[in-house]
């Protein structure tokens, strides 16, 4: 394995920490993982509900608190790494967060949970890597050429995403459930074949990064071999010290066996993998527990009809609520089986580097 460049970004180790919201992976998680060399990544789906004015002012507690984590996370990272946000296109700050993002001073912004066609317009050219997260050659086709149309710029990087990931899939839920997704082994070719002509046109690489289902230094190996260029992983570094989210979060992801994970209806329109939780039970029952407050999180989502509050579930998560939280997780959750840290993680993922 050799340095890995991305535009003007030289990056140590070919690694992105994958974005968690609502809070697993704030200002402490990324700056651990940059400091090590790779590209740390802040959620920023509701990152202010630590703020004392959440609850009457959510949109700009999230917005001062993402100026806060990546400050803090910059300056935890010793100058390594890189530090990125995750922003998922489908929530209502999505084009403000970026903005406020890009003026603290992040090295790069990624977009998944619908097409990000208009990134570019939020960041100037210079100001940070842009990179969508996509889920076949198609989408990444269609991203790329609208870049190109509508304001002459390509991907710096992108992200694969494949149906083994937790969170939001970009997958349909029939074919989740009966395994007609294909493998992020075969995708990872697709997309790179949809991109090779951009790449020609852009007169440079575009590096491509695959996630879901990336578990250990084999894994990692097997891809880079294929074609990859890095990975990009998540549920792991859940199981770490620094990630920002409690420890009775973490013991539930670590205590949860595969027969436990499910895949769930979301809110936000997608399908998503989280752990089977009371919460998800009584939904199977019940069809919709109402919302008992509002955060305009979603762009889609009305309280009236919404089949819960998937921002209160997230919250009550990450707090460690097992009874009414949203605990989403990868599908190897099976192994994640103790703690560690982020430094020790890494070494072991990348023995070839020194962290």
């Amino acid at each position: 394995m050799s340095l890995l460049k991305i535009r003007n970004k030289i990056q140590t180790i070919p690694l992105i920490q994958g974005g968690m919201g609502v809070g697993v992976s704030l200002e402490h998680l990324a700056g651990a993982v940059a400091a090590c060399g790779g590209i740390g990544t802040i959620s920023t789906a509701d990152c202010g509900y630590r703020e004392p004015d959440f609850d009457t002012h959510p949109e700009e507690a999230n917005l001062r608190a993402l100026k806060k984590e990546i400050e803090e996370a910059n300056r935890l990272s010793n100058g390594n790494g890189l530090i990125a946000i995750n922003a998922m296109v489908a929530t209502q700050q999505y084009a403000e967060a970026i903005k406020t993002a890009v003026a603290a001073g992040v090295d790069a912004v990624i977009c998944g949970a619908g097409l990000p066609l208009d990134l570019p317009e939020y960041v100037p050219e210079g100001a940070a890597l842009i990179a969508p997260i996509v889920s076949s050659g198609r989408a990444a086709t269609l991203i790329a050429r609208s870049w190109k149309k509508k304001y002459d710029r390509y991907p710096d990087f992108i992200v694969v995403e494949g149906p083994k990931a937790g969170g939001h899939l970009g997958f349909k839920e029939k074919d989740l459930l009966s395994g007609n997704c294909g493998d992020i082994y075969d995708i990872l070719p697709e997309v790179k074949s949809a991109i090779a002509p951009f790449t020609e046109e852009a007169g440079r690489e575009i590096p491509v990064f695959i996630a879901g289902g990336i578990w250990d230094h084999e894994d990692i190996q097997k891809a880079i071999n294929l074609g990859a260029d890095g990975v990009q992983m998540a549920t792991r570094f859940i199981a770490t010290e620094e990630c920002d989210a409690s420890q009775a979060y973490k013991d539930v992801l670590i205590n949860s066996t595969p027969e436990e994970v499910k895949i769930i209806h979301s809110p936000v329109g997608m399908p998503g993998r989280a752990v089977e939780t009371p919460l998800i039970k009584r939904l199977d029952v019940l069809g919709r527990i109402a919302p008992k407050h509002c955060s305009r999180c979603i762009k889609m989502c009305n309280p009236a009809e919404v089949p819960y509050c998937i921002t209160h579930a997230l919250i009550e998560a990450v707090k460690g609520n097992f009874e009414d939280g949203l605990f989403f997780t990868g599908d190897n959750v099976g192994r994640l089986t103790e703690m560690t840290t982020v430094k020790k993680l890494i070494t072991s993922l990348f023995p070839e580097y020194a962290v």
